[in-house]
């Protein structure tokens, strides 16, 4: 290779990289995320999925559907957590516990097309058995629910009626993009999708990379 090829070469990669498609156009996911009361009348994003948490009595659960890119986005319930006005009429009973649960269906603008119209959020107090898990917990109050084939929650009372975890680009005004197959929610049942470093991330490094080349190229040539 001449060295007058060499940078319009480097050049040509870095416009071909950084041109990528989706290196800006994607949104995020659309999908069941799951929360925990953070004891502060908050919410904090849960570190297990419903079908491994066990939740203690006096404990309240959320769930809220929306387009997040990971977990540090994902959209809060909009309602904070309250046990006592949800549960403070359920009275405590040996061998059962009661667990509040907070379901946010979102907002019209996270709806897939055909998913249906969002319910408003609603708040029931599930009294399951001590051990149960929360997802045993959210069956008792929220039925029906829908699962794929992963375990990956894709409905709660039967909203939304189709998708799962489906990818949503922005430049699609927020519809689902053609062909776009749900991802891999990892070995155990969980709704907190992580997508690994997107294309745009892995162009943006690998132009860093050529650039880098490209002036090291520069010096050497000088010194010669």
């Amino acid at each position: 290779m001449t060295r007058a090829r060499f940078p319009a070469l480097l050049l040509a990669v870095c416009a071909l990289l950084l041109g990528l498609p989706g290196t800006a156009e994607a949104a995020g996911y659309r999908y069941w995320s799951f929360w925990q009361a953070d004891g502060r009348a908050g919410w904090t994003y849960a570190t297990q999925g419903p079908a491994t948490a066990r939740p203690a009595d006096g404990d309240v659960n959320g769930y809220r559907f929306a387009v997040s890119a990971d977990s540090q986005d994902a959209a809060r319930p909009r309602r904070a957590p309250d046990f006592a006005a949800v549960c403070g009429k359920a009275p405590a009973a040996d061998g059962t516990k009661r667990v509040a649960v907070v379901i946010d269906f979102g907002t019209a603008a996270d709806a897939p097309a055909d998913g249906g119209t969002p319910p408003a959020p609603r708040e029931a107090c599930a009294r399951v058995r001590a051990d149960a898990t929360a997802a045993e917990a959210l069956a008792a109050v929220a039925k029906p629910l829908r699962y794929d084939n992963q375990a990956l929650l894709c409905a709660i009372t039967g909203y939304p009626r189709t998708g799962c975890g489906e990818q949503v680009s922005a430049d699609t005004g927020g519809t689902d993009p053609a062909g776009s197959a749900s991802p891999s929610p990892g070995p155990r049942p969980v709704m907190d999708l992580e997508p690994g470093p997107s294309v745009g991330t892995v162009a943006g490094v690998a132009a860093v990379v050529v650039l880098g080349a490209a002036a090291v190229w520069q010096a050497r040539r000088r010194r010669r």
